[in-house]
């Protein structure tokens, strides 16, 4: 197989592209360079910037591929560019989309490709949902050979999967919960999650590379492990060693108290009870089970952070938000207590 991935290496796309070059894929990677220096012996490079269309279209002007997939396209403008480039140059086009497109507020907790799309909190899962509808459009309209890949939360090694973190990502509260201090669950902690590791991830996508069942259809990748937020936390809490000290905030408080945009990723995303039915996926994928149940999945994340200090980027910033928030709800239950 012949593929080509613009991007190839982040939290998502870094396992599929080892998982490949492992197997003797011919891959090349579309991106600017930036993170390349611990990329497979046998991945080809193209460096460039996917946004200098002319620069791209020379690169690409004797290639074709069976499979081209954009892990980094947001918008649909991005989309319209990707359709000049690759119309006639691949024999499928995979976008990743996200769950986060899925109706919210959910009428059922069960989320399948059917469920409709729509989401009027996060502006990122609406601007995804118009990069579907354009794609689909290329594909009923122009035979574009399109797949939509909608992957959940998905986790690797570098970066700790949290609820409620700041812009530095989410070592900060790792490190909270290393000082004993408490750190912020958003609503109760009870809400239904997903989590699932890049490795696992990279399975199902691989499967669905070369597939002539995923043409034009849409698919999500996730676990079938459902976990609370609480048991998130425990379970982060219990690989670095600490007792858990929990302070449950609601998530429109949250919203409400925070310059961040905890109203898209939470009340549009996080704070919902979601559960996977993963059945397309396993029927265009025989065989396809994720095995990496969080609990230690999580251990080998925070090992490896801990291990490498570049990953734990302080945010005092964030640290003294939480400090605040915990201390006003204290103060407003003691005044109510009096």
């Amino acid at each position: 197989m012949k593929a080509l991935f613009i991007g190839g290496t982040g939290t998502i796309s870094s396992a599929i592209t080892k998982q490949l070059s492992e197997a003797g894929c011919e891959l090349y990677l579309l991106n600017r360079g930036n993170r390349n220096e611990s990329l497979p012996a046998n991945v080809k490079i193209l460096q460039a910037d996917i946004n200098d269309e002319e620069a791209v279209s020379q690169l690409i002007h004797r290639l074709n591929f069976d499979v081209v997939a954009d892990f980094i396209a947001f918008h649909p403008a991005q989309l319209e560019r990707d359709f000049r480039l690759f119309h006639g140059k691949t024999k499928q086009f995979i976008f990743i989309s996200s769950a986060s497109a899925y109706q919210k507020p959910l009428s059922d907790y069960r989320i399948t490709e059917s469920t409709p799309l729509s989401n009027p909190y996060w502006e990122y899962s609406r601007n995804k949902i118009a990069c579907e509808e354009y794609l689909m459009k290329k594909y009923r309209e122009e035979g574009f050979p399109i797949t939509i890949v909608r992957p959940s939360h998905t986790y690797d090694e570098r970066s700790i999967p949290l609820g409620v973190h700041g812009k530095n990502g989410s070592w900060q509260v790792a490190q909270r919960m290393l000082a004993n201090k408490p750190v912020i669950i958003h609503g109760d902690g009870t809400s239904l999650w997903t989590m699932t590791h890049n490795r696992d991830f990279a399975k199902g996508f691989i499967g669905l590379m070369g597939n002539i069942h995923a043409i034009g259809e849409s698919v999500h990748i996730t676990s079938d492990e459902t976990v609370t937020w609480n048991q998130v936390y425990e379970a982060i809490a219990d690989a670095l060693g600490v007792k858990l000290q929990a302070v449950h905030v609601s998530s429109e408080f949250l919203a409400a108290c925070s310059k961040q945009d905890y109203r898209g990723g939470l009340i549009g995303d996080k704070a919902n009870s979601v559960v996977f039915d993963n059945s397309k996926l396993k029927r265009l994928v025989p065989g396809f089970v994720a095995t990496t149940r969080f609990d230690q999945g999580i251990k080998h994340t925070v090992d490896y952070i801990l291990a490498h200090p570049e990953h734990q980027k302080e945010d005092i910033e964030f640290d003294q938000w939480c400090d605040k928030v915990i201390n006003a709800l204290q103060v407003a239950a003691a005044s109510i207590s009096e």
